[in-house]
């Protein structure tokens, strides 16, 4: 194969990797952005199920905390209603029965006191466990509309770009010889993508381990489309060409991530 011939099959094969890459990341996109909705909506669920938990609790305690109003202002009228009849008593054993049961009246009410300065305190630590919550829910149901109210919209646009990427890649593919093109298809469909990669400094990019030297010096010499012994992929000396397909691909890889 003369020097002309290769580059121009490398520079096709290239190019029709730069298509597949554009692909390859669109429907890695496309696959991701349901996930990432599906995680944010069992996030939001996880809030929502908290937030009734504690809902519930403040509901049980206030509750109890009515409750044990009652029950101090009862034992409070019947404690003075017990020290009003205690100077009428008669005798030294009434006087004394009186006492006693003033005495266990007055251990229940302050038993009960610190029972309603622990339901207080818990109160309040469950109020402010809801404040915070609520903060929070509040940004993941607007962030989980936002992502909700334009998954349709992107997918349509993936769809639409991926259809002229279709099309784009048929168009490729037909100035490629079909021995070639066919072989590039059977790696493609065994291979986890890229399929054509460059070797730089003696290494694959596509499996980062060393070709042998000899494989090395051949893919220099432009001769012949060669594979990498190790991972299968078509392979290419970088400098023949000033962008590689992986290279590429990591570059629209981070523009994906920072858009």
């Amino acid at each position: 194969m003369s020097d002309a011939i290769y580059f121009n099959q490398i520079k096709q094969l290239v190019e029709l990797q730069k298509v597949d890459d554009a692909i390859f990341t669109i429907r890695q996109n496309m696959e991701r952005t349901p996930r990432e909705l599906e995680e944010l909506q069992q996030h939001f669920e996880n809030s929502e199920e908290q937030r009734r938990r504690i809902l519930d609790k403040l509901e049980h305690l206030q509750e109890q905390q009515k409750r044990l109003a009652l029950e101090i202002e009862d034992d409070t009228t019947r404690i003075k209603k017990s020290k009003n009849k205690i100077m009428q008593v008669g005798n030294t054993r009434e006087y004394h029965a009186m006492m006693r049961e003033m005495d266990s009246m007055e251990r229940i009410n302050r038993s009960r006191e610190e029972e309603k300065t622990t339901l207080f305190e818990e109160l309040e630590a469950q109020n402010n466990a809801l404040a915070k919550l609520d903060s929070s829910h509040s940004s993941l149901q607007a962030e989980l509309k936002v992502k909700r109210d334009g998954l349709a919209e992107r997918l349509e646009k993936a769809r639409a770009e991926l259809d002229e990427l279709d099309k784009k890649r048929v168009q490729d593919s037909r100035d490629i010889p079909q021995p070639i093109f066919r072989r590039y298809e059977f790696i493609r469909s065994r291979l986890e993508h890229p399929v054509i990669v460059a070797v730089t400094e003696g290494i694959c990019s596509g499996c980062n381990i060393a070709v042998p030297p000899q494989t090395y010096i051949e893919i220099q010499r432009g001769q012949q489309i060669l594979s990498c012994p190790n991972c299968q992929r078509l392979i290419f000396w970088n400098k023949h060409f000033a962008e590689t397909p992986v290279a590429e691909a990591e570059a629209a890889k981070s523009k994906t991530v920072t858009e």
